[in-house]
């Protein structure tokens, strides 16, 4: 996120806050009710934001973490690629051979 986006954010969330403190006036409460019930109404959503964030951070459903899947598998397949057809079947011998060891214990 840039730093652009965050003061974005926090403007907007300002705004809310604030059209919600006008929004509980107009609907008969007093200035201090309403900003009660306004902060109220930011906290719930801020911890809704972070239970989402946090049921993405446990399940690693993060940017951060399919970029780095995505990148490994790139990463690996330009290796495959890269290998001769005589080192790729040295290769895959020694995996069933790992298999039968495996197997076999």
């Amino acid at each position: 996120m840039r730093r652009i986006d965050a003061i974005g954010i926090g403007i907007g969330i300002f705004i809310v806050g604030g059209l919600a403190y006008l929004g509980f006036q107009l609907f008969g409460l007093d200035g201090q009710q309403a900003g009660i019930w306004s902060q109220v109404l930011l906290v719930i959503g801020l911890i809704g934001w972070l239970a989402t964030y946090v049921l993405r951070a446990v399940g690693k459903n993060l940017t951060y973490h399919q970029q780095r899947e995505d990148y490994e598998q790139a990463f690996f397949q330009k290796r495959l690629d890269e290998l001769t057809p005589e080192e790729l079947a040295k290769i895959q011998a020694e995996i069933e051979q790992e298999k039968q060891t495996q197997i076999n214990s």
